[in-house]
């Protein structure tokens, strides 16, 4: 063969794989915004679950929460369902700091389980988006615009309580990972 025609086949590898590598991780970045949107939807509605428990809360339990504390709760539920100033996190923040005041005799036996779904909600939420936010940043892809003009997406993140839940043992406890 002559060497023309050896590099002409190169080229046409190279191409070919450039090609492929482009549609695999179009299909992967589609797949991960799919994901992030579920995810968030699902962490949608755990805050939401939450915010209500914490209203009926407020709601059924005031004689025995205390006036401050039945009017705290009720407007910190009331911001978490529809935060006046767009930020959903410092109010899902305010409506946290102010269940983690209410004893833990007069709360309803489903907010523990609310909690922990918004914790794993949130966990899940955030994974997401760090997948997607690393494939996004490789060079290749950003060299050739593959998200379009999609924006990066957005961490949640909120102290729920639950990170010890989710992520394990805290860092520093002597323990090694096997």
């Amino acid at each position: 063969m002559i060497p023309g025609t050896w590099l002409l086949l190169v080229a046409g590898v190279l191409l070919l794989i450039l090609l492929g590598w482009t549609a695999w991780t179009l299909t992967r970045l589609r797949r991960l915004e799919g994901r992030v949107r579920r995810s968030g939807e699902v962490l949608d509605g755990a805050l939401l679950r939450r915010a209500e428990l914490a209203a009926a809360l407020a709601r059924e339990r005031a004689p025995e929460l205390g006036e401050q504390l039945r009017a705290e709760l009720a407007a910190a539920a009331a911001g978490a369902r529809s935060p006046a100033t767009g930020d959903r996190e410092a109010a899902e923040n305010t409506l946290g700091r102010v269940l983690r005041r209410v004893p833990a005799e007069l709360q309803w036996p489903e907010s523990a389980d609310a909690d922990l779904r918004v914790g794993l909600a949130r966990r899940f939420y955030n994974d997401a988006v760090r997948d997607s936010r690393s494939l996004r940043a490789q060079r290749l892809a950003r060299v050739l615009k593959l998200h379009g003009r999609r924006p990066l997406p957005r961490y949640f993140d909120i102290d729920d309580g639950q990170d010890a839940v989710t992520t394990g043992p805290a860092a520093g406890s002597g323990r090694t990972g096997s």
